[in-house]
């Protein structure tokens, strides 16, 4: 089956649309965000096809690859292309790129436009992955360091393309360090459409809290749009970020974990969902969208961690997921819960 085939055939009993709604064609991105202002973050790893699929057909009115690197697209790697493009279902698509070489960039900007054509939502710029491996190298949010190199990005990528050209910023590289005002006004100067910004330094990576007074003052110090993220745990939060900070929208990373819900219930159009029946039919809807879209089902051990939470003796059935090879036992071990819950309905995890 087909992408679109699944979503049509085991989305809506999970509470998810059918299909994707696109992300509007027309219009500044300013009046395109606020049509649907909750979107699904950039996250390594994680944000392939199917999860991308789940949280547009949980509401998401846009969803970004993972972090695609400008040198792996420059060397040719078919690979790093699997992460460029989308599958069917997708009617768009948001490409984070990285990296730290403008020429490459350039060249990115335009190879990823002219595979993508009408398909391309916007091109965004990775200045805040906060991983080592990543920073050592002068890339993600070691740009914040470099203000000037950042800026030749941004407008290297504006010259090849057509579309909105986006950043992800950090609030600053180290502890008690705050540039993300200032770095903003200069990606804005230099021709950036929008301006995320996580509200950690660098250094916290993703421990401690994220201070959403950073986004705020960016907010205050540009006059493009700004998507606020960090510590957006369900749609409530989704919902206080944007009123509370001036942001235009709203990513949301960590918090989508088993909850492809969250964006429809921060717009306040869905009912309830997240029930323990909900949940497995979400789960069974991935797993059938990973193997619809190419993507090898170990992926599914992290997703039953997330999806399980507060199923009965959820502990024990994610152990068992560890063990699983193919669909059909990930299936069985539904099944199984499945059976479980109308014998003991109300049970929670112990």
């Amino acid at each position: 089956m087909t992408p679109s085939e699944v979503l049509a055939a085991w989305g809506p009993a999970a509470g998810l649309t059918a299909r994707v709604s696109p992300f509007p064609p027309t219009g500044s991105l300013s009046e395109r965000l606020s049509r649907n202002p909750y979107l699904m973050a950039p996250m390594a790893g994680v944000t392939d096809a199917a999860y991308r699929l789940m949280a547009r057909a949980g509401g998401a009115g846009l969803a970004y690859s993972e972090m695609v690197s400008v040198a792996g697209i420059h060397y040719g790697g078919e690979k790093t292309w699997d992460l460029v493009c989308p599958r069917d279902g997708e009617s768009e698509l948001a490409v984070q790129l990285f990296g730290s070489k403008p020429e490459q960039f350039r060249e990115a900007a335009a190879r990823v436009q002219e595979r993508l054509g009408r398909r391309l939502a916007l091109i965004d710029v990775n200045m805040a992955c906060p991983v080592p491996k990543v920073t050592r190298k002068g890339e993600g949010s070691a740009l914040l360091d470099d203000p000037a190199l950042a800026a030749s990005i941004v407008r290297a990528c504006k010259a090849e393309a057509t579309v909105d050209v986006t950043c992800k910023i950090r609030r600053g590289r180290r502890a008690g360090e705050e540039v993300a005002p200032e770095f903003a006004r200069a990606m804005e100067q230099a021709g950036a459409s929008a301006i995320a910004v996580h509200g950690r330094t660098a250094s916290q990576l993703y421990r401690g809290e994220a201070d959403w007074g950073t986004v705020s003052r960016v907010a205050r110090a540009v006059d493009v749009p700004v998507i606020g993220s960090g510590d957006v745990t369900d749609a409530a939060t989704a919902r206080r970020m944007l009123a509370e900070t001036g942001a235009a929208a709203v990513m949301v990373a960590r918090g989508s974990y088993g909850n492809p819900w969250l964006f429809a219930q921060a717009r306040g159009i869905s009912a309830a969902s997240g029930t323990p029946s909900s949940r497995l039919s979400a789960f069974e809807c991935h797993l059938r969208l990973l193997e619809a879209t190419g993507a090898h089902m170990a992926r599914a051990r992290s997703l039953a961690g997330w999806y399980f939470r507060g199923l009965p003796h959820a502990a024990a059935w994610r152990e068992r997921s560890m063990h699983c090879a193919d669909l059909g036992d990930y299936l069985h071990v539904i099944e199984e819960l499945r059976t479980l819950l109308a014998q003991s309905p109300g049970r929670r995890d112990r």
